[in-house]
């Protein structure tokens, strides 16, 4: 289907197939009011103004309700049957895991429930089990403002990946990588920092909040820190490494625990922050 196609469906066709991508009926409500839409990007515009914008805390739980739990395979099948053509393949990190792992996630994810009110929210695609279970046990530690925001976040990233897989037709070409990146290398032994947990934060009213949160992989990077297209509101930002764990995994001893790295978002260019790290020092800058 493309834009043209979903554009000749009924009002109410349409409305379920957006609450399919996202679970949310203020936000399918706002869709609808740009319905039809003269492209794909205008739709993915109007989505996440929608999503950003104007919907509220009440909104995105709304939304988490309608996923499974990360390892719950059962109810992926079962109980969310109506989203299953677009959701089937976003936890195949899971099917291919250990029952050990799968009774670990399942266990965490209880804990994460139970704390925060809502199940764990997460990009899964491309991701392993183990990464996922990493994902959470590092974020169980996180605020309930910081991890509403976050999950927001991650449910985004969701709606984008849903929209391609329903629009499979539409040219997508415009939908950019994250606007900022970062990647991490360790200069003591000249290989990329693995497994470094990174939060983004923005100051608002002179505190710190956390907008997203990921995990370095084999190469340092985390390839999805923001949604596709998301462009950040000028201000003042900060990445948070979490290096003390990094040193102790590998066996050293580390003298900065944490890196904290400031700098201001001026326009909607890609930002690219670096961190050379090692286990005395470390370094920044504005890369391309």
């Amino acid at each position: 289907m493309d834009i043209q196609s979903f554009n000749r469906l009924s009002t109410e066709e349409a409305a379920k197939l957006l609450f399919s991508c996202c679970g949310s009926e203020s936000w399918v409500k706002k869709l609808m009011q740009s319905f039809p839409f003269s492209s794909v990007q205008s739709l993915v515009s109007v989505a996440e103004n929608a999503w950003y914008n104007v919907c509220s805390e009440k909104d995105w739980r709304e939304s988490f309700t309608q996923h499974p739990k990360i390892g719950d395979i059962k109810s992926l099948s079962e109980k969310f049957a109506s989203t299953k053509h677009l959701a089937g393949n976003e936890q195949s990190g899971v099917e291919t895991a250990s029952p050990q792992l799968i009774e670990e996630l399942a266990r965490a994810n209880t804990e994460y429930e139970q704390k925060f009110g809502f199940i764990f929210i997460v990009c899964a695609t491309g991701k392993s089990a183990a990464e996922m279970l990493r994902l959470l046990l590092d974020r169980i530690s996180n605020t309930v403002t910081d991890e509403v925001q976050i999950a927001m976040g991650e449910q985004h990233k969701i709606t984008i990946i849903r929209f391609k897989k329903l629009l499979q037709e539409a040219d997508w070409s415009f939908l950019k990588v994250s606007q900022l990146t970062t990647h991490v290398l360790d200069t003591s032994i000249g290989k990329p920092g693995e497994g470094i947990t990174i939060r983004l934060q923005q100051s608002k009213n002179e505190i710190w909040q956390t907008v997203s949160q990921g995990v370095t992989n084999a190469d340092g990077r985390i390839a999805d820190l923001l949604p596709a297209c998301r462009i950040l509101a000028p201000g003042n930002y900060k990445l948070v490494f979490e290096t003390a764990s990094y040193f102790l995994k590998n066996d050293r001893k580390g003298f900065y625990p944490q890196v904290d790295i400031q700098f201001s978002i001026f326009d909607d260019t890609h930002y690219h922050v670096p961190l050379l790290i090692n286990p005395f020092g470390y370094s920044t800058y504005r890369g391309s």
